[in-house]
């Protein structure tokens, strides 16, 4: 069985359509088709399911998908290793949110570059979790951090880290509260006490951030509108510290403010808003080394990140 046909094959499996895995394999979309109907003829049996959008595995489809995907990835990776010498430099593409990417991943990806024939080199661009797992889908990127959990085949995701969302301000409106310290959640009652007179600073119109928080905290929807609305969390900090407003953010991009008092924590939520990250690759991509190198790197470093 000719090993070209195989890997169509799996690739579309994976993708779950044919349109997609022709981009994956630098195809047309009726080469692949042309490939998938070769296989079947000589497997005298169907192995998708057209459908409207996409396509959908037969049981035979499934099983040898399930047998041959894994030795498929094992000659990748041997194909791979034995590339991976000294005068090869191969680039890394990761994508994720701009202000966990640059605060948390890439300074921890930095030290795995370099030329001694083990490092990469790094190239990295910013977006919200549908963006940059639709960028990793189409193959331009090679690894992605997310805060959605992909679903499907083609994409496998392995959980990075939590981050702790806190309720922040500038001291002067903990002063103007009444309160120089964080007001803490009293079992039994969710309301929010008199934050909804206080400014907001946010990323977005929707208020996602405080959203979520007064959600999962005061079950309930914020009164206030955005009155400063910046699309960088970093900045939203920096709006925050100036006093601007209230502003919900990840501790780890606060923590340093809240440590000098540049700003203050409001409230004490007897469980803490938690957002969950997701490290994601294309299936079968970890049988590349520098792919799967910066995968374990990461999974070790966020470690110390939680």
């Amino acid at each position: 069985m000719d090993l070209a046909l195989l890997r169509t094959f799996v690739t579309v499996h994976r993708a779950g359509s044919f349109t997609r895995a022709a981009a994956l394999l630098g195809l047309s979309q009726p080469a692949v088709t042309s490939q998938i109907r070769t296989l079947e003829r000589q497997l005298g049996r169907p192995l998708f399911l057209r459908q409207a959008r996409g396509v959908t595995p037969t049981t035979i489809g499934d099983e040898l998908a399930h047998k041959a995907a894994p030795h498929l990835d094992a000659l990748v990776e041997i194909t791979e290793t034995g590339l991976d010498d000294e005068s090869s430099l191969r680039t890394l593409h990761l994508a994720g949110p701009p202000e966990f990417t640059a605060e948390r991943a890439l300074p921890a990806l930095t030290e795995l570059t370099g030329e001694d024939g083990q490092g990469f080199a790094l190239r990295a661009s910013f977006g919200n979790a549908e963006e940059t797992l639709e960028g990793l889908a189409a193959g331009h990127h090679d690894l992605a951090i997310s805060t959605a959990r992909p679903r499907g085949a083609l994409l496998t995701a392995s959980t990075l880290c939590d981050e702790e969302h806190v309720l922040v301000a500038a001291p002067s409106w903990a002063d103007q509260l009444g309160s120089g310290e964080a007001v803490k959640s009293v079992p039994g009652v969710k309301h929010a006490p008199a934050f909804e007179d206080v400014p907001v600073v946010e990323v977005h119109e929707s208020l996602p951030f405080v959203s979520r928080y007064w959600a999962a905290v005061f079950d309930s929807r914020p009164a206030a509108p955005g009155t400063v609305v910046v699309p960088d969390l970093r900045a939203v900090l920096a709006c925050a510290v100036a006093g601007a407003g209230l502003a919900v953010l990840p501790r780890y991009l606060c923590a340093v403010a809240l440590d000098r008092g540049d700003v203050v924590a409001l409230h004490e939520p007897t469980v803490p808003p938690l957002r969950t990250y997701f490290l994601v690759v294309r299936t079968g991509t970890l049988a590349m080394p520098h792919i799967a190198r910066a995968h374990e790197w990461l999974l070790r470093a966020a470690a110390d990140w939680c």
